[in-house]
């Protein structure tokens, strides 16, 4: 989500949102691409966006979390074989951040699942396309589900001021969703899915609209009741997202990556009774021991004027020894951060090493991550 381009360089085979038109018409003046859609990524500065986000709220189109849904009576089976996390007690109405796995252990996916019903899940996906990954686990499964990607398109709304904007639009009633859950709801004719979610670091919610022809109204709305609020419109922010250690797959893993690389222990669970997708690699690669692990790091030297735009080197005594996925300056914490990959043995806290940024040389030192609010108590309601 972190590219930017320009809108008149993209051709018909990139899908508009149902939110697309009303988004120009707030500001947008940038898109990217996410999932084959556009994405809006610049409503102006976006250190004003991060300071919006973090002391007011903001409304961002976030159509491109495709969902991919899988219904029918294996629903539950055919999930559990998807994933690497235990969903034993996952109940109707919860949602849960899960990995999807290749067979050999690889990052697939890291979408949010949400549990609609008895044998109805949606995958909120990030950047891939686990459509088709599911309807070819699908072939050779034995199970009765059915795999589609249905017509849903979701909003996030994000910030300390989200609670009030929302209970204003949608009514007092928003208090009662719990962090990690969804509600289903009519708004007047609009049908909807609202969770306690989102990509920000944030206190927030996503709003699921089921049907896009009401796209433009749903968008308008909350802005016309929001404004006065507090809201301003928005896009996915960088550098809150990078001080949460939020990871942004492709940028910062790929298939390529395992679970425990990422300090993701605790979506893998290699005891339960089920033989998951990439189960026995991982039970492989627990025992030999991973090799590199990604850390989080602070540069030295003046503020960096943008996120990087591709992995930069990571120099130990002249030689590679790992890489960078994603930096920037935070204005809040006012210094470099960023995430990368080294061996596991340069891993220690304390580490220096240097890399190139904007074609100078800076040291980087091996700091503890998340950079701001470790215990996501903001995110959880704690702070709010």
């Amino acid at each position: 989500m972190d590219n930017s381009t320009s809108l008149n360089t993209f051709g018909t085979q990139i899908r508009k949102s149902p939110f697309f038109n009303a988004t120009l018409q707030s500001g947008c003046t940038c898109f990217s691409v996410y999932n084959h859609m556009y994405i809006p990524r610049s409503f102006g500065d976006p250190v004003q966006n991060y300071w919006n986000l973090i002391n007011h709220a903001i409304l961002c189109d976030v159509s491109v979390e495709r969902q991919v849904q899988i219904s029918g009576p294996d629903a539950s089976e055919f999930v559990q074989k998807l994933t690497p996390r235990n969903l034993k007690d996952f109940k109707i109405g919860q949602c849960k951040y899960v990995l999807i796995l290749s067979d050999e252990g690889g990052i697939i996916n890291d979408p949010v699942l949400l549990r609609l019903d008895s044998n109805k899940y949606w995958l909120s996906l990030a950047d891939s396309d686990v459509l088709l990954w599911a309807k070819g686990v699908k072939i050779n499964s034995g199970l009765d589900v059915n795999i589609t990607e249905p017509d849903v398109s979701p909003l996030q709304l994000q910030g300390p001021k989200s609670k009030i904007i929302m209970k204003t639009v949608f009514g007092n009633w928003i208090d009662n969703i719990k962090y990690y859950h969804h509600v289903k709801f009519d708004f007047g004719n609009i049908p909807l899915v609202i969770s306690r979610t989102g990509w920000s670091s944030e206190f927030g919610y996503e709003i699921f609209l089921q049907d896009q022809k009401f796209g433009d109204q749903l968008w308008n709305k909350i802005m016309e009741i929001g404004k006065p609020l507090g809201l301003f419109p928005g896009h996915t922010s960088t550098i809150r997202r990078i001080e949460g250690a939020m990871l942004s797959y492709i940028a910062d893993m790929d298939i390529s990556n395992n679970p425990f690389e990422l300090g993701l222990d605790k979506l893998v669970d290699l005891t339960m009774d089920f033989n998951f997708i990439g189960k026995a690699a991982l039970i492989k690669i627990k025992n030999n021991g991973i090799k590199n692990k990604l850390c989080g790091f602070e540069i030295d030297g003046e503020p960096l004027n943008n996120p990087n735009d591709e992995h930069i080197e990571i120099l130990y005594n002249s030689n590679n020894v790992g890489y960078i996925t994603s930096s920037v300056f935070s204005p809040r914490l006012e210094k470099n951060i960023a995430m990368g990959y080294l061996p596991v043995q340069y891993s220690d806290l304390g580490f220096v090493a240097n890399a190139t940024f904007e074609g100078k040389i800076r040291n980087i030192k091996v700091v503890s991550k998340p950079f701001y609010d470790p215990n996501k108590n903001i995110a959880k309601g704690l702070e709010t």
